[in-house]
């Protein structure tokens, strides 16, 4: 009997199924490509992960359950970093502080001057600036322009948009006085989903030389986590217990 004849009567033969294999494949990639553009899906680095529109299907119970394990952990890292944690997104053309996790000595910035005004003058706020094209960005200077708060703000648009641009993306950035005297901060961006978010953390001045090692301990900590906590909460501000 011929390796032909053996096929007989018994189903595809071996060019049969790599047809219809092929044709699978074809079929799984228009519709990875149709979830991606949809948003349901993300494309990053040959990586698929679960995009805003996906995230929104859920329930609130499920949006409550993120907002949880999201609060409980900013609540460690303010314990491990012993510094103010601060989670923000970049929404609606604003940035909003959306949770703070602070304790009696890792005490918050006090927003003596709106945070959404002044985000070129606080790390959070440059780190979501720099998350934006040119076009966002330099709308949201012609609603929010940057002012000298202290003596260490950036002076003027033209030379916070060149800070913009030589940023590392990804990387922290850091923050020496600008917004309010005696603090001094680092953001760190969010790189899951579409929405621009960061997290960041506080010192006093007279912990300056810390800032750096523990925004790369925070960059870390942020790297390792990404696949495990959901960065997806919608809410008013809020604060983490104190501990």
């Amino acid at each position: 009997m011929t390796e032909g004849t053996a096929g007989q009567g018994r189903g595809p033969t071996l060019i049969g199924s790599v047809r219809r294999a092929m044709r699978l494949l074809a079929t799984a990639y228009h519709l990875l490509r149709t979830l991606v553009h949809d948003g349901y899906l993300t494309h990053e680095g040959g990586l698929y992960a679960m995009g805003e529109s996906a995230r929104r299907l859920s329930g609130p119970a499920d949006a409550q359950a993120a907002r949880a394990e999201l609060v409980d952990w900013l609540g460690r890292l303010r314990d491990d970093l012993g510094a103010a944690v601060y989670y923000a997104l970049y929404e609606d053309g604003e940035v909003n502080v959306v949770l703070t996790a602070e304790g009696a000595g890792a005490p918050a910035v006090q927003e003596w001057a709106e945070f959404r005004r002044t985000a070129h003058a606080h790390a959070i706020g440059q780190c979501l600036l720099a998350q934006l094209d040119d076009a966002e960005r330099r709308d949201h200077l012609a609603r929010h322009p940057v002012e000298r708060l202290t003596p260490f703000t950036v002076p003027d648009e033209r030379a916070l948009l060149r800070k913009l641009a030589r940023m590392d993306r990804g990387g922290p950035v850091h923050e020496w006085q600008q917004y309010t005297p005696g603090t001094v901060c680092a953001a760190v961006p969010i790189t899951a989903g579409a929405v621009p978010s960061a997290l960041a953390i506080s010192l006093p001045a007279g912990r300056a030389d810390q800032l750096r090692p523990l925004a790369g301990a925070l960059r870390q900590r942020i790297e390792t986590t990404l696949t495990s906590l959901s960065f997806s909460v919608r809410a008013a501000p809020c604060r983490a217990p104190e501990r």
